[in-house]
């Protein structure tokens, strides 16, 4: 079953005195291309949250946000008292006013809060393997079903290509035909004499070259093998992206082999749902 690259995931845990938030959100990308966005103080954490991402997501351009809001009485911020006072003593050196008034432009000054960097408790380190577990979940699920929008499109366009196909091989004997025909004019209209048996020699060799018998058994293969790899236990972008390009090459080569204009239309519209295929094949894991 494939997977998009495409989702969102998000969870919150309510501690004490915190709100946690985790954010996912993942685009396409030939590789892993994480972004983390979290508050200075679990910097220390992030390494670790990283793996614990990328071995779940694989592949992508993945946004991760980890937000934490304080709903309890805990602040890590203290004003700095001693910072004020002198601040406050300065100003009042310089122009008069309250104590009140004093105080209110201190406080805007530098250097009037101190933050102490406490370690991340357990406890709330936990909640945020909690959140970011839930979210993932929720993330490869979103990803889960945009995948089987795609197999479905794959599994129309394929059969597509399956009809076209045949509608190739059913023509194939008509376009022979055509050339013989062309072939056996081109030489009347010379008007000159030639050995029958050679011409025909002559002719086989030509029409064999023009031969697309192996092309289409190979396509047709590809396409099963297509479909075989879609329903496999694990998402395979990378392997189907190397059998549609091997699909391209075969129907290519038809095209080029047709030397038929109804032939060489089919050929147009295989190529068309093709490239459809291969656009749609940029979001799969």
């Amino acid at each position: 079953m494939i997977q998009s690259m495409t989702g969102f995931g998000k969870y919150v845990v309510q501690l004490p005195t915190k709100k946690i938030t985790v954010e996912l959100k993942s685009l396409n990308s030939k590789s892993l291309d994480l972004n983390a966005r979290m508050p200075p103080a679990y910097r220390e954490k992030e390494l670790e949250l990283r793996k614990i991402i990328a071995s779940a997501l694989k592949r992508g351009k993945i946004d991760f946000g980890l937000y934490v809001e304080i709903t309890g009485d805990e602040t890590s911020s203290e004003v700095n008292e001693a910072v004020v006072k002198q601040y406050m003593k300065q100003l009042r050196a310089i122009a008069d006013g309250d104590d009140l008034r004093l105080m209110e432009m201190a406080l805007r000054l530098p250097d009037t809060l101190k933050t102490e960097r406490d370690d991340i408790d357990k406890d709330e380190y936990n909640g945020i393997l909690n959140a970011l577990d839930e979210a993932l979940k929720e993330i490869q699920s979103f990803r889960s079903e945009e995948g089987s929008i795609l197999e479905k499109d794959f599994t129309v366009r394929l059969d597509t290509l399956k009809s076209l196909l045949q509608q190739v091989m059913a023509m194939d004997p008509e376009r022979l035909g055509a050339v013989r025909e062309r072939l056996d004019k081109a030489v009347a209209d010379l008007k000159v004499d030639v050995d029958a048996n050679r011409f025909e020699q002559e002719l086989i060799y030509y029409l064999e070259k023009f031969d697309i018998t192996e092309e289409k058994v190979r396509l047709e293969n590809h396409l099963n093998y297509f479909k075989e790899t879609m329903s496999s236990a694990d998402s395979n972008g990378k392997k189907l992206a190397f059998i549609s390009q091997e699909i391209g090459r075969e129907i290519n080569t038809i095209g080029s082999k047709a030397n038929y204009a109804p032939m060489q239309q089919l050929v147009v519209q295989m190529k068309d749902e093709l490239e459809k295929i291969k656009e749609q094949m940029l979001n799969v894991l």
